[in-house]
């Protein structure tokens, strides 16, 4: 609960950043639709650089401890960004620098938050754990927009006051957490195996995997096309839907909707039809809404994007919670960091890359050619996990059965999900 409720806080106050930062490049700093692409590579470019290493550093350390260091450090780097603009001292080049330093440590944080929460929780309760997660990230995608447009709306640069805060409470949540972390397992005497080994390891085991291939295809695909249209959002709103900064964020926070109307409903939709199968159902069925979101017009066209945006988030929501909790669920505890930051590195990896995408081609093409773009290619991506093992898979395997079985794994009464024994669980991915 004290996880829980400190990183409702934090990403809440992520979700105002998230609004903020793209409006202070448009609209206070005047910059350009490259401009503001390369801002959106610049706070994943981490993924792609370092989430391999981090993988390895965190199965090394107290993960607590980290992720307390890893808030700490982003509540000064993002408040340097209101400090700096009370000065009159904001640059573009500074936001560039923020966005990069504050990825980096998110890196660090995420890869280690998955793998933390397992320590808290039961195996047996995977996919009610994941699903609250995801219903709070969701939430604050809500709520945050429209607090970050309110916000920006009064004190511009200065909204982004309110991210620093969150993670000072979100560090404050997790020194308040006695629960003691378990020692990372090893042969007593054995030497610890070299950085490098270790680093491979987790994407030795993903590549092994015929469904976590595909299952990081699907998602490295999803996120590529997903950051070329976050790149042109911001702008498709103000400047070809002439939507004023305060309401757009309104607009994103009704969209967000279908994601926590997701992560409530993750494990009714799980137990209807199965958790393995609901990985390739969420973005095939649900994620056709999406394509709506590109014909939004000025008048009373404009509710396509909030109603496009909901499916989109809907499905992504969905299909996070289904794909992490067979991670999860398959993976060996010791090998957990070091996989979740080779399936990082490798999905992630990706968004830097959509970023001067969206950047580029909508110089080129325009806005509006290049979200149709983005939205086919996010719905597309499905076809990785619909043409896999998983189609003829119900539920997810147990840990100790093989993760390339392909026939259904054995249910219990109405449909349950096979409960494995006990062991660990969270966050999400697109």
């Amino acid at each position: 609960m004290l996880l829980w409720g400190g990183q409702s806080i934090s990403e809440l106050g992520s979700a105002v950043t998230m609004l903020v930062l793209p409006l202070t490049a448009v609209v206070a700093l005047n910059a350009s639709t490259f401009q503001v692409g390369l801002l959106s590579a610049a706070t994943t470019i981490s993924f792609l650089l370092i989430a391999l290493p981090a993988g390895a550093v965190v199965d090394r350390m107290a993960r607590r401890r980290l992720m307390i260091g890893c808030d700490t450090a982003r509540m000064l780097i993002i408040g340097s960004v209101p400090a700096a603009a009370a000065l009159g001292l904001l640059t573009l080049a500074q936001l560039y620098v923020v966005a990069v330093a504050a990825g980096v440590l998110t890196v660090f944080f995420d890869v280690a938050y998955q793998s933390y929460t397992l320590t808290l929780i039961r195996r047996d309760q995977l996919m009610d754990g994941n699903g609250k997660l995801a219903a709070t990230q969701s939430f604050s995608q809500v709520a945050g927009p429209g607090l970050g447009g309110t916000l920006f709306g009064l004190l511009r640069a200065g909204a982004m006051t309110a991210d620093a805060a969150s993670y000072a409470v979100s560090a404050a949540s997790l020194l308040l957490i006695r629960s003691r972390e378990p020692a990372q397992a090893r042969p007593s005497g054995a030497p610890r195996a070299r950085l490098r080994t270790e680093i491979f390891a987790g994407l030795a085991f993903v590549l092994r995997q015929p469904v976590l291939r595909k299952i990081a295809a699907c998602t490295a695909t999803w996120n590529l096309f997903g950051a070329m249209a976050s790149a042109l959002g911001i702008i498709f709103l103000v400047r070809l839907l002439h939507v004023r900064p305060a309401d757009a964020g309104l607009l994103l926070a009704a969209g967000s909707l279908g994601g926590v109307a997701a992560g409530v409903a993750s494990g009714t939709v799980a137990r209807a039809i199965g958790s393995a199968r609901m990985i390739w159902f969420a973005p095939v069925v649900f994620g056709v809404f999406a394509l709506a979101l590109p014909a939004a017009e000025p008048g009373w066209r404009l509710a396509l994007y909030p109603v496009g945006l909901a499916g989109w988030s809907f499905s992504g929501v969905l299909y996070n919670i289904a794909q992490l909790s067979y991670r999860q669920m398959i993976c060996p505890p010791e090998l957990l960091g070091r996989m979740n930051s080779a399936v990082r590195w490798i999905v992630w990896g990706t968004l830097p890359l959509g970023g001067l995408l969206g950047g580029a081609l909508g110089s080129e093409l325009g806005v509006r050619p290049t979200l149709w773009i983005a939205v086919t290619g996010c719905y597309a991506a499905g076809l990785w996990v619909l043409f896999s093992p998983l189609r003829r898979m119900r539920d997810a395997p147990g840990p100790e059965a093989p993760a390339t079985a392909t026939s259904p794994a054995p249910r219990g009464e109405a449909g349950e999900t096979r409960r494995p024994q006990p062991r660990r669980p969270p966050a999400t991915d697109p």
